[in-house]
């Protein structure tokens, strides 16, 4: 148990719910209001007859976050809502008024995956029939999502519910270049938006999580969502994805992603090695049950800067190249050589070579994985980034005058060639070099 004694006590007041929302959050005083108002409306206005709950896990929020939340307690009490609040440093903690006698803390690192093992916690203590997550930095947020997220396990037996949402192309970069195309390549399932940050979950599903000690991995930080996904995918449980309309939310610049690429690739690394004998079988993909009316939504423009992906490809060759001449078969380092030598305004990074960079990273870790050293795996993972921010910015000179329906189709044939390569990360697998 990781609730502190006032969350236990709490918990043990409110017994049992239908339906637990749980909204992680760090640093979002411009949004969790709204995204609070939306939850109490989906809940009050899609499910009045069952028992719901909201639950708040904060990772050490330093900005108005807590102070929102705690005026949004005391001017609704239709609902039950337990906070749970990340310890702050004794200094911080003096700059701020306590929540209430309803706020638990919990010590050590903050982080998204430390966030929801709180909310897994408090769900599972509940006996919660059905769970929802949202992010706490949506402006798009609507009442509908919770039906959307919570309905289909309610009502239609499904298990596990992913977001399906209208992007702009270049929102996403990391979904869309590396965590859609090879989760569906590797477990046959068209699951567009796999680490979406909205999910739904039945208790089933929620249980499986509790059996599973990952909080000292990258999956208590940004590799949650991939790892949620993945379990659900990799153990049969019946999955569907709704439509939710445009996701606008706070951007991440690019500055901001090299952790959390670093942190989703090492997640699925471990996940890919545990669940081989699942995905190996596996062919082609398969479309999704899709709940949600899929009406033309404009999204928000999102912005790469071309030139800036293009030096951070270019910085990181010195650095990083001893590495991919370890980890790369020979005849993809030459392709990349060839990439490495294009002037800016004709860059073109193949989709093929992506898809074989990624496959012998995967089947590198699976072959030295015993022999990491502490220092050697970050550096490792961290090799791959400079390659991933090439990529992104060959695609964003390929679409640049592109619609963003038209790049989803350039999305789709890199999809297809993860599916299509599948045997050369299957062949290579058992072998030994």
């Amino acid at each position: 148990m990781i609730l502190t004694p006032k969350a236990i006590e709490k918990v043990k007041k409110i017994k049992k719910v239908d339906l637990l929302v749980g909204i992680p959050s760090y640093n979002t005083e411009n949004t969790i209001g709204h995204v609070l108002k939306a939850v109490r409306l989906g809940l009050t206005k899609y499910f009045p007859k069952l028992k719901s709950i909201i639950v708040n896990s904060d990772s050490g929020s330093t900005d108005n976050t807590r102070k929102i939340i705690r005026k949004s307690m005391e001017d609704y009490k239709g609902l039950e809502t337990i906070l749970i609040a990340h310890e702050m440093h004794p200094y911080m903690r003096s700059l701020h008024t306590p929540i209430s006698e309803m706020v638990t803390t919990f010590r050590g690192i903050p982080g998204k995956g430390k966030a929801f093992r709180r909310i897994f916690e408090v769900a599972h203590e509940l006996k919660a029939n059905a769970v929802v997550v949202v992010d706490s930095d949506l402006r798009s947020i609507t009442p509908e999502w919770i039906q959307l997220l919570a309905g289909p396990i309610l009502f239609k037996n499904f298990d596990y519910v992913a977001p399906l949402y209208s992007r702009h192309k270049y929102d996403g970069t990391i979904t869309n270049s590396l965590i859609y195309p090879l989760t569906r390549a590797l477990y046959g399932v068209k699951i567009r938006q796999p680490i979406g940050g909205e999910f739904g979950f039945s208790a089933k599903v929620l249980s499986h999580y509790m059996e599973k000690d990952i909080w000292d991995t990258d999956v208590a930080y940004y590799g949650i969502d991939i790892w949620m996904t993945s379990v659900a995918l990799a153990n049969g449980y019946n999955i569907c994805q709704s439509f939710l309309g445009a996701k606008i939310h706070n951007p991440k610049s690019v500055a901001t992603l090299p952790p959390m690429f670093k942190q989703v690739m090492g997640t699925i690394l471990s996940l890919v090695e545990e669940n081989q004998d699942k995905w190996k079988k596996v062919k082609g993909s398969k479309d999704l049950q899709t709940f949600g009316f899929q009406a033309r939504v404009i999204p928000e423009e999102a912005h790469q800067d071309f030139n800036e992906l293009f030096n951070l490809f270019h910085k990181g060759i010195a650095k990083r190249y001893l590495i991919w001449r370890e980890v790369l078969k020979k005849e993809n380092l030459l392709s990349l050589d060839k990439v490495i030598q294009l002037p800016k305004k004709s860059l073109d990074f193949p989709c093929q070579l992506w898809v074989k960079i990624i496959y012998d990273y995967i089947l590198f870790y699976h072959r030295f994985k015993y022999t990491f050293m502490e220092m050697s795996l970050p550096s490792f993972l961290e090799s791959i980034i400079p390659l991933y921010f090439g990529f992104v910015a060959s695609f964003v000179l390929k679409t640049k005058k592109m619609s963003n329906l038209e790049a989803e189709e350039e999305i789709e044939e890199l999809c297809l060639e993860f599916e299509k390569l599948k045997p050369y990360l299957v062949t290579n697998w058992d072998k030994r070099e």
